[in-house]
């Protein structure tokens, strides 16, 4: 759903997810248009004006008439276009297309704050425009039998645009349709005519497990999902109930391990492929000159080759390349879900297809003695190695005096509910969420009922986004005050409806979770019986519904309470597990709310967030935790971390290291801008960076990005003017 407003000279696009675009134009004349656009948009608008001006973005030019590619120079040379018939494509937030006829110069600001794009004279264009995300079309009923749930993995695939390697960018494999519980299988004709068959078969054992663990591979692949009970035949001598890969045209089966060390062999094959098309890719129409293309030619293989090959004929190149041979060049995966494979947890399938995540079956353990402490400890501390939100570089709140109970509390006289923490035994991955029974640490804990809930909003219309700051303890304003300040400073830049409330009673708590609000920080006490308010407690369990999208309940043991909200209509949320002091709480606040409405998602701002104290492990994350509340300005939240290089006749120079990636947007990639960099490198992947001091202070200027430094967070904008000298 878009929606779009005239503000004076500038355009406001607006979609379902609160993504925003303007376009600012000189004396700009805008209408509706029927006009068509060479490319998939979902709504057009007709500009006349002689220069454009749109956010920093990746932009292409491609010439109708000549079928020529153009790209803008990621360094700030312009590009002029010669009189002609063009499509330019303008990657920013919401997808963005100029079809124009005629001459052009498209250019960078000295800032690399805006792309410009200028006309000899004022011109009719048409800006075609497109929602990143898409809602699933259509549901399939499917009923308790594997061979069931096969059959439905199958059709995920037909939400795929392409079937060339382009499919790795996230915008070109849309949303799986739904699937829901019933008693008979029943696939829409849409879906089935939709669903391609392109020779590649996945065969597996008719369990569960099985069917859950090789679901993101068979998506991906677009492959035929078979149970082993389905009359499948195998090679001669072949053990009939092992799982297998088999690509029909080549007479190739490439056999699997059961399970549990399936899941190693579908985590590598779907690395390994998903790497490759992104590599490939760059032979098409979208291509950029990603750092890791080289490894391409490394391993003998033509980009160019690949990117024309059938997916079959891919696919049995890519089953060539030993899994060492790239391994270490590999960007670490961006989500990974355990679910309970059982026929109640099907209809979580899309959603976590839709976000490319691993899943694995969930197990745990008991956590031993202080090693609940410990881990906290150690997650503070550690050093080196890893993405860059993983480095410690992050100061520790000491608690005040010695034990870790010590200092003023959260927590009111009243009790405090107790949660049972486990330790889940964790693959690899850079986000982790939990699908299943037990509250594990190092996790955001789900529920179906929140990726239901994220499509109803999705569905919802919005110009603005809505957040009330409820502080209930006025002995804790200074987490009242500071974020409050941080949603004012973020306002100025994008539609922000703040609302301010201090003391409020049950009825009054009750109707702010009831309301439309996208997201709701509340700031005070939580005992068994709920929210603590003036006249008593609110127990969100109490709600008839709740409407606020996502909240930060920051209060002692608030996780049941939290739980309450998704089970009654919210997304996502923070919580914590424990009673938490409250110069932590306001230490975690604070960066939180700076994270959140710079774009980060809700588990990756807590991770951050959590990581300023020592007992960061006392904070967790309920529902979605993929989920964001706001656009970044870059799409792709950064996070980088900068070290002094003092040694080795290094004295005025830094080693600046960016990790830009999302859970939402899984194949992107980024473009640091430094004078000397010439590469593109995927999300995911950190890109590195010797700079001198006015070197780092320009780039820091040029960045939207959390920055570790110095033993603590900053942003980079604020941090810039430290080394502006």
């Amino acid at each position: 759903m878009i929606e779009w407003a005239v503000d004076g000279d500038t355009l406001h696009v607006t979609d379902a997810d609160n993504a925003e675009l303007a376009v600012t134009g000189d004396d700009l004349d805008v209408s509706s248009s029927d006009s068509d656009v060479s490319r998939p948009v979902d709504e057009t608008v007709a500009l006349t004006t002689d220069e454009l001006r749109f956010p920093h973005a990746v932009v292409y030019a491609f010439s109708l008439g000549r079928e020529e590619q153009y790209e803008l120079d990621p360094s700030g040379e312009p590009l002029a276009l010669s009189s002609g018939e063009y499509v330019v494509d303008i990657d920013t937030e919401i997808k963005a297309y100029l079809q124009f006829t005629g001459e052009a110069t498209i250019e960078k600001t000295d800032d690399y704050e805006e792309v410009v794009v200028s006309f000899p004279d004022r011109t009719r264009v048409v800006l075609g425009v497109r929602c990143r995300h898409e809602l699933p079309a259509g549901t399939i009923t499917v009923p308790d039998s594997p061979s069931a749930i096969a059959e439905a993995i199958t059709h995920m695939a037909a939400s795929h645009k392409t079937t060339r390697p382009d499919r790795s960018y996230p915008t070109l494999r849309g949303h799986p349709s739904l699937i829901e519980r019933g008693e008979r299988l029943e696939i829409p004709d849409c879906i089935r005519a939709d669903t391609p068959d392109h020779g590649i078969e996945l065969i597996l054992p008719p369990d569960y497990e099985a069917l859950f663990v090789a679901a993101p591979l068979a998506y991906y692949l677009q492959a035929t999902v078979r149970t082993t009970d389905a009359g499948s035949d195998s090679r001669p001598g072949a053990d009939p109930d092992r799982p297998r890969l088999r690509l029909r045209d080549h007479g190739r089966e490439e056999e699997l391990s059961p399970m549990p060390a399936l899941e190693r062999d579908v985590e590598r094959l779907l690395r390994k492929t998903f790497f490759l098309d992104c590599l490939a890719r760059n032979a098409g129409p979208h291509g950029t000159t990603l750092s890791e293309s080289s490894l391409l030619a490394a391993l003998g293989l033509d980009a160019s080759v690949l990117y024309h090959a059938s997916p079959q004929d891919r696919l049995a190149t890519y089953l060539d390349v030993p899994y060492a041979a790239i391994k270490h060049r590999l960007p670490e995966w961006h989500l990974s879900t355990y679910v309970s494979p059982t026929y109640d947890s099907v209809e979580t399938l899309p959603f976590l297809l839709d976000r490319l995540s691993m899943i694995y079956t969930p197990q745990t353990s008991e956590l031993e003695g202080q090693e609940l402490v410990e881990r906290s400890l150690e997650d503070f501390y550690r050093g080196n190695g890893g993405p860059a939100e993983f480095a410690s570089g992050i100061q520790a709140t000491p608690a005040i005096g010695s034990g870790r109970d010590s200092g003023r509390s959260r927590a009111t006289t009243g009790q405090v509910a107790s949660v049972d923490i486990v330790k889940p035994e964790l693959r690899s991955g850079r986000t982790h969420g939990w699908l299943a029974d037990g509250v594990p640490i190092d996790v955001f804990k789900s529920t179906p009922a929140a990726y239901h809930n994220r499509l109803e909003f999705l569905e919802q219309a919005s110009d603005s986004t809505s957040i009330c700051v409820v502080l209930n303890d006025p002995e804790m304003a200074g987490e009242h005050d500071d974020v409050a300040e941080i949603y004012r400073q973020r306002s100025e830049e994008l539609t922000i409806d703040l609302t301010v409330t201090e003391s409020l009673e049950t009825a009054a708590l009750a109707r702010v979770l009831e309301d439309d609000n996208d997201f709701v920080h509340y700031i005070g006490h939580c005992e068994t019986g709920g929210l603590c308010c003036p006249d008593g407690t609110l127990a969100t369990s109490s709600l008839d519904r709740c409407n606020a999208q996502t909240f930060f309940l920051n209060a002692c043991g608030s996780f049941y309470e939290g739980m309450n909200l998704i089970e009654k209509g919210s997304v996502a949320g923070a919580v914590t597990v424990t009673k938490v002091l409250n110069d932590h709480a306001v230490k975690v606040g604070s960066t939180f709310a700076k994270l959140l409405v710079h774009g980060f998602s809700i588990e990756r701002a807590m991770v951050l967030a959590r990581r300023r104290i020592m007992m960061g492990k006392d904070y967790a994350v309920v529902g979605d935790g993929t989920h964001s509340l706001t656009q970044a300005e870059s799409r792709n939240p950064t996070t980088a971390r900068l070290e002094e290089l003092g040694e080795d006749g290094n004295d005025g120079q830094y080693l600046l290291s960016l990790d830009c990636y999302s859970t939402r947007v899984t194949g992107s990639y980024y473009f640091p801008h430094t004078e000397t960099n010439d590469y593109a490198y995927l999300c995911g992947n950190e890109s590195n960076f010797t700079l001198t001091e006015p070197e780092l202070a320009t780039m820091l200027a040029e960045t939207e990005a959390s920055v570790i430094y110095d033993g603590d967070i900053y942003w980079s904008k604020e941090l810039s003017k430290r080394f502006d000298r």
